[in-house]
């Protein structure tokens, strides 16, 4: 694909596309970091993903989204790979194996926003987090022994417009979750003693 198609950088709080366009292109992270949200009336931002190197977005635009509802953000210089829709059917009818994991890939980001929006609906904010990092263990956690490394550029406030929750309280509550050493944490990285113990 690298040798077919054009790659187009952004810088970072660059935008990749804003709610209203046209939904014209599916786009794969090729280096860096994208946020994807929403702005509320009142104007305050809501993420519903972070994304990085390897993922796509704008994928609606095969399920015929034609306006695009949400916003998608560069957080750090990143690079990007926008395939028509046109392409990339064209590449899944090529490559069965293609095609299967573009559909894998879109119904666990389906799961994923499921649970959130249980999570907010239903749970406290505690809950809220330490089922964040579980999460997030999971779908990117490296197992250390006894322990998981989660890699992560993730900011505190990051972290809270992912959960619904104030900078302030990710960062309580992380704090909290450090002194009883169920977790470590530093800019780069999230170390979890023991995913069962952690609650």
């Amino acid at each position: 694909m690298g040798e077919k198609h054009e790659y187009v950088r952004y810088k970072r709080q660059q935008f990749i596309y804003m709610p209203d366009e046209s939904a014209t292109h599916i786009y794969m992270i090729v280096g860096g970091k994208v946020k994807i949200g929403h702005y509320l009336e009142e104007g305050d931002e809501v993420l519903s993903a972070i994304l990085t190197t390897g993922e796509i977005f704008g994928e609606l635009a095969m399920a015929g989204e034609e306006k695009r509802v949400d916003f998608a953000q560069a957080m750090e210089d990143t690079v990007i790979c926008p395939l028509t829709i046109g392409e990339l059917k064209l590449l899944m009818y090529e490559d069965k194996e293609l095609s299967f994991k573009i559909l894998k890939l879109i119904g666990l980001r389906i799961m994923k926003l499921e649970r959130k929006l249980e999570l907010l609906v239903f749970k406290d904010a505690r809950t809220r987090i330490v089922e964040f990092l579980k999460d997030a263990a999971e779908w990117k956690g490296k197992k250390v022994g006894f322990e998981t490394q989660i890699q992560t550029s993730l900011t505190h406030k990051d972290i809270a417009s992912l959960t619904g929750t104030s900078r302030q309280t990710v960062t309580t509550i992380l704090n909290d979750l450090k002194e009883k050493n169920l977790i470590n944490f530093n800019r780069k990285q999230i170390l979890i003693r023991d995913l069962d113990s952690l609650r």
